[in-house]
């Protein structure tokens, strides 16, 4: 149940004001309260655990172990494998997994009687990192585990036998040995991208309940029908029987897709056999999940023109404890890491291993940065080695609109050469000389067609919209608004977008990958224009007129000069003013007209251009223009796509400058919002510039393309490119920290004769 504060229906004015309801106002009637005992090993047996004097504490309800999982139908979850426990079992695999969850009358007591625990472990050897856990002698974190095929995106995961490696993918094409034997250069250089926190505002928040073989969960989820699925697996339910109900989410990026917390708390409602609400604090949900490191190795040769011959690439990434999304990052990153340029010759291979760390997962733009970070870095690196400025090496070697990245993926959808143009003449606009550093990207959205809408019309003109698609700060309630307020013809303020709700909206695979726009939004227009139909037909039968004599307008129909009132239709129609007319539509792959099979169904393309100053004394560095440019084919909420661009690169710069999730001895050191760096305001560029091109030719309604995750990936690559150009060091290893450019500042002087 929301908390008692009226909400006004303007989801931006309910927002401000305070009055919109997020996943931690949720109050259920008999509510308890729980908190988490985590590991303090990254590796480790569970040889005791004693409760008696926690529950003895007065207020404690229940206590949730390991020892409650054989009374689950399924006590081990996952997208891939099902290689997680509900609750650690047995043993820990990283520090910060839950061990214990005490469910009590407040949260106080909950996190007194945590010291009451008593727990032994025996440490295990671990593996705080993927180079490591990929050495033949490594230990082995988990066992032969049977992949799940098609749980979250179309096929498996190919884990590689006897080893931590649960990724495994290639892609070959053309011949790269004969290529590089026939180059002018061949280049090599291996880049580093660490793991990194999603740090949304909002941590993680869920509150379950069960009622006999009913359970209901409100989450801050961005996947709720994930959730569901994962759920009736574990308690052996019905889809019918597990409602999700996901309020307003003060972020995601990732950190809240697919599944999370979601498993555990609803068991700790089972064993309590009442309502418990789990809110976890910022440092618990930096301990939750991550964004998967990388390293990157790139192999690249070209001849004496500047044109890549050939590209190879062997990319490590770190998956952390459960490999969650981590499979599809691993193909993601391997598509990405090609860039948007005509290079017929390639070998990748991509691999994801399990460490003893915080369990990697989806992180805005799944692979893409690490990709990006690597390949246009070295695009940089190799113009300088060929005295080639780097914009005309790029233009030399680009796909032109409508050239192939694979010959298993869609041509592209965009001039890359035009947008690098926009990008050019927004940096010299807010200043006088051009940009120190650019980066291009053109990634693969993972976007699953297939998702539902309603779209009612009720008697007094009113309109509800039902979707299943998550607002995460994104705007994506406007969106759909404003798609089924054209459809329809009628007032943005007379539609209301409820939020998602497995018992009442359709299905949707979930909010990621920029697809909500284009598929949820297809699916509101589509079923807008069902609703639209059966009104005009309504309205010619009632009236008894032709059909091309009525139309709709705001508020009701018209014919001729005369307009009548939807309230006043219905009771011509009912013979009393009540009832509504639903719309209803699914987008599927086979949506008729549309050519869904083939993925991508859009490129999410970016250019970045920017410019620095450094203090060569400290190292630190600000950048002091930026220009962003994106191909959303059409800008539905013209203020909205804009923020997301632009917050998309403020939260590249603080993957270029500032963020490192760090272990040392499998321990993490800066899990904290003290120790842990994001942006702060001072450091936004004094001068930006967002470029959105709108050609109208996205697949989604009015001409969309999914867009807000591409802003991310150029910032990088492009601060690194202007640090080379502008003061002569070259940065592989992100963050670009002042240590770092301090050190390789005096590593450049120490090489001046």
């Amino acid at each position: 149940m929301p908390p008692d504060v009226p909400t006004t229906g303007n989801e931006r004015l309910d927002k401000v004001t305070g009055r919109a309801v997020f996943a931690s106002d949720i109050t259920v009637p008999g509510m308890a309260h729980g908190r988490i005992l985590r590991s303090p090993l990254p590796h480790a047996k569970i040889v005791k655990m004693d409760c008696t004097a926690a529950l003895a504490l007065e207020g404690v309800v229940a206590i949730l172990s390991g020892e409650d999982l054989a009374d689950l139908a399924q006590p081990y979850w996952g997208l891939y494998f099902n290689d997680r426990p509900v609750i650690a079992h047995e043993k820990v695999r990283y520090v910060g997994e839950p061990v214990a969850l005490v469910v009590a009358e407040t949260p106080a007591v909950a996190q007194a009687a945590l010291d009451r625990i008593d727990i032994d472990y025996t440490p295990l050897p671990f593996i705080d990192n993927a180079g490591d856990a990929i050495a033949p002698d490594a230990p082995r974190l988990h066992g032969n585990l049977e992949a799940i095929a098609d749980f979250y995106f179309k096929g498996q995961a190919r884990p590689v036998s006897g080893t931590n490696i649960y990724q495994l993918y290639a892609i070959s094409t053309g011949d790269t040995a004969a290529a590089e034997a026939e180059a002018a250069r061949v280049f090599e250089h291996t880049y580093t991208f660490p793991g990194i926190a999603h740090y949304a505002m909002e941590p993680h928040c869920v509150t379950a309940a069960f009622e006999g073989d009913r359970l209901t969960v409100w989450s801050g989820a961005q996947s709720p029908t994930a959730v569901q699925k994962v759920l009736s697996r574990v308690f052996g339910l019905a889809y019918a029987n597990v409602q999700v109900i996901v309020p307003h989410i003060g972020g995601g990026f990732g950190g809240k897709a697919s599944v999370k917390i979601d498993p555990l708390v609803a068991a700790a409602s089972w064993k309590a056999g009442r309502p418990v609400r789990v809110a976890l604090t910022q440092e618990e949900a930096m301990l939750t999940c991550r964004r998967l490191g990388a390293s990157i190795t790139l192999t690249t040769a070209v001849d004496a023109n500047g044109i890549i011959l050939s590209k190879r690439a062997a990319i490590l990434l770190d998956g952390g404890a459960y490999a969650d999304t981590g499979p599809a990052v691993t193909v993601k990153a391997a598509n990405r890491v090609i860039g948007p340029y005509a290079i017929k010759n390639l070998e990748i291979e991509s691999r994801a291993a399990y460490t003893n760390t915080v369990p990697g997962s989806a992180f805005r733009s799944i692979g893409g940065p690490q990709a990006v970070w690597a390949t246009e870095s070295q695009m940089d690196e190799i113009a300088a080695a060929l005295e080639i400025d780097p914009v005309d090496f790029r233009h030399r070697n680009l796909l032109p609109r409508g050239g192939k990245v694979l010959d298993s993926l869609r041509p592209l959808d965009a001039d890359i050469s035009e947008m690098m143009g926009h990008a050019g003449q927004a940096i010299t606009s807010m200043g006088d000389r051009p940009a120190a550093g650019v980066a291009v990207a053109a990634t693969d959205p993972g976007v699953l067609p297939l998702g539902g809408a309603l779209v009612r019309l009720l008697a007094d003109g009113s309109v509800l919209v039902m979707a299943n698609s998550a607002d995460i700060g994104q705007g994506v309630r406007d969106v759909l608004r404003n798609v089924a307020a054209k459809t329809l013809n009628q007032d943005p303020a007379a539609i209301r977008v409820a939020g998602p709700d497995t018992a009442t909206t359709p299905f949707d695979w979930g909010t990621g990958a920029s697809r909500s726009t284009v598929i949820i939004g297809l699916a509101v227009e589509d079923a807008a224009q069902d609703a639209r139909e059966q009104l005009l037909a309504l309205a010619a039968s009632a009236l008894e007129i032709p059909l091309d004599g009525v139309q709709l307008v705001p508020g009701g129909v018209a014919t001729g000069s005369e307009t009548i009132p939807f309230d006043r239709l219905f009771h011509t129609a009912f013979g009393i003013d009540s009832g509504e007319i639903v719309g209803r539509a699914m987008v599927t792959p086979s949506r008729k007209g549309s050519d869904f099979a083939t993925s991508p169904l859009f490129w999410e393309t970016a250019v970045g251009a920017c410019d620095i100053a450094l203090d060569e004394d400290t190292g630190a560095l600000a950048v002091t223009r930026f220009a962003g440019v994106a191909d959303i084919g059409h800008a539905i909420n013209p203020a909205g796509a804009e923020g997301q661009e632009e917050g998309a690169a403020i939260q590249g710069l603080g993957h270029a400058l500032y963020e490192h999730l760090a272990f040392i001895d499998g321990q993490p050191v800066n899990a904290t919002p003290i120790g842990y760096r994001i942006p702060a305001a001072g450091d936004v560029p004094h001068a930006a510039r967002t470029v959105l091109i709108e050609n109208a030719d996205g697949p989604g309604p009015m001409g969309a393309k999914g867009m807000g995750e591409g802003g991310l990936l150029p910032v990088a690559p492009a601060i690194a490119n202007a640090l080379a150009r502008r003061y002569g060091i070259r940065l592989r290893d992100l963050p670009m920290t002042p240590e770092k450019i301090w050190r390789a500042l005096r590593e450049r002087d120490s090489d001046v004769p």
